[in-house]
């Protein structure tokens, strides 16, 4: 039995390519439960969620109320169609160009009578190509996408602890196709200004996204140009002085060119408590944000 080890090594140029492959099949899963489930506020209808294999967009309604899902397993390395009937599909997890990917699983859907459209052009990223056409990304490095799984898992469980100390509205623990990262965000029930817009990203998506005042936080592989995994935390809008506020532990730092914190993932992987450290980080600037933002935290936490 291969061992389970916390916090895994998880450095951004030895998996780079996978990490572009696996971004894209992502997101035409994703878009798949878009397709299909009602709209929620803040999109959450969208995200994928970890489970003890991989990722899954949980079912997903269907006409003539028959349910569906669709699932990664990075432990088998399949992908997997689930119906609510009993009925199932899969294909493998392995190198192969988004435009086969997007053929077979669209052909698993048809032979199991899930007739979904899709737009096919990949989101939240510079000069995408269709999926149907792409045939440049087709990496698939096993070891590094079981890897990246298993650093979901212990993201999503600290993330997970970090979200049941609020009272306030919060987001589910979410895995988010189009900017592929972990994320949870906390409201303060005040409406936000009109969000000004974001690179890549349609202006109605991120003016529902930041309707509200949030403090949000999650974690990137690395992906977008950031080029190392990390964690991060920002405040939308963001109120005056937060640049300049304290926060733990010490590697964690403010980017002034991303507007955001930052605690590198290897960082954490170092610290004598990787848990502790990223919940430091968490608390640390959900306070900074929350306090400058003047929320009503006596209301919102426990």
């Amino acid at each position: 039995m291969t061992e389970i080890r916390s916090w895994a090594a998880l450095p951004f140029e030895a998996w780079k390519d996978t990490c572009a492959t696996l971004h894209l099949w992502t997101q035409i899963v994703g878009k798949i439960r878009l397709a299909k489930a009602p709209m929620v506020n803040h999109w959450w209808q969208v995200p994928l969620y970890v489970t003890c294999r991989g990722l899954t967009t949980s079912p997903i309604p269907y006409d003539g109320g028959v349910n569906f899902q669709l699932d990664f397993d990075f432990i088998d390395h399949r992908l997997r169609v689930e119906v609510g009937d009993g009925r199932s599909e899969s294909l493998p997890l392995a190198p192969c160009a988004v435009a086969d990917f997007h053929r077979e699983i669209m052909g698993r859907l048809k032979a199991l009578g899930l007739e979904v459209r899709i737009w096919t052009m990949p989101v939240e990223l510079p000069d995408p190509t269709p999926f149907e056409q792409d045939r440049e990304h087709a990496a698939y490095d096993a070891r590094y996408a079981q890897q990246f799984w298993r650093v979901l898992v212990d993201v999503d469980r600290v993330l997970k602890q970090f979200r049941s100390r609020f009272l306030g509205k919060a987001s589910p623990v979410h895995f988010f196709w189009g900017s592929f990262d972990m994320a949870v965000t906390r409201f303060s029930g005040r409406p936000a200004p009109p969000h000004p817009g974001s690179s890549y990203v349609a202006d109605r998506v991120t003016r529902e996204a930041y309707s509200h005042e949030v403090s949000s936080c999650g974690f990137w592989p690395g992906n977008g140009g950031f080029g190392q995994a990390a964690f991060y935390s920002y405040a939308y809008p963001e109120p005056a002085g937060l640049a300049d506020a304290q926060i733990r532990p010490a590697a964690a730092y403010y980017s002034r060119e991303l507007h955001e914190f930052i605690l590198p993932y290897d960082a954490v992987r170092e610290a004598a408590s990787p848990d502790q450290a990223v919940l430091e980080f968490l608390e640390s600037t959900y306070a900074a944000a929350a306090d400058l933002g003047h929320w009503d935290r006596a209301a919102l936490e426990r």
